[in-house]
């Protein structure tokens, strides 16, 4: 855990200053828990609501930190159930109890205004979103944040094998999506 970390907990513990202690939450880790947010829900103002609703949780959890992880672990964490949790609400509205979700999100990413890619990268996230649930979130961590297998198996609780297996699986899915919607990008 780095020092900014340990310093905004003990504000947090001490209860002298939580106010502070959450504005240097918020300010260091935003930016990062709101792009890992957007890979999963897709659209901006849902992230936004569910960064939110994060902030509100790490708030209201914060004490109950064990700090056998970095902050930002048990954060991103948070973060990656929240954005899961909020996709099967948000299922279970549109579609009932039904599984399908890469529909809902794919029609959302047609519609959002504030993509800013080019038509390669729109292919790129249309294939990623035709993954299973699990394939996608590993392959969102893997390729486009870079991390390492044991940092996604802290995150996600799964052993490192596994997340292996899953990212080999995901990738060559996309490669298949890519290649039949003549898109070559990896």
């Amino acid at each position: 855990m780095t020092t900014d970390d340990q310093h905004i907990i003990q504000l947090f513990l001490s209860g002298e200053d939580e106010q502070k202690a959450f504005r240097l939450l918020v300010s260091k880790y935003s930016e990062r828990l709101y792009w890992h947010i957007r890979k999963i829900v897709i659209c901006h103002e849902d992230a936004d609501d569910v960064l939110q609703n994060t902030f509100i949780k790490v708030w209201r959890g914060i004490r109950e930190f064990r700090r056998e992880s970095r902050l930002y672990t048990w954060m991103y964490r948070v973060a990656t159930n929240e954005a899961l949790n909020f996709l099967q609400e948000k299922r279970r509205a549109v579609h009932g109890y039904s599984e399908e979700t890469s529909g809902m999100l794919e029609n959302q990413l047609e519609g959002d205004a504030y993509f800013c890619g080019d038509d390669i990268q729109r292919e790129l996230q249309k294939a990623v979103l035709k993954l299973p649930e699990r394939q996608r979130l590993v392959f969102n961590m893997k390729y486009f944040d870079d991390m390492k297998y044991e940092k996604i198996a802290e995150i996600l609780d799964v052993a490192v094998g596994t997340l292996k297996a899953t990212y080999h699986a995901a990738v060559k899915k996309v490669e298949e999506s890519l290649r039949l919607s003549d898109t070559i990008i990896m």
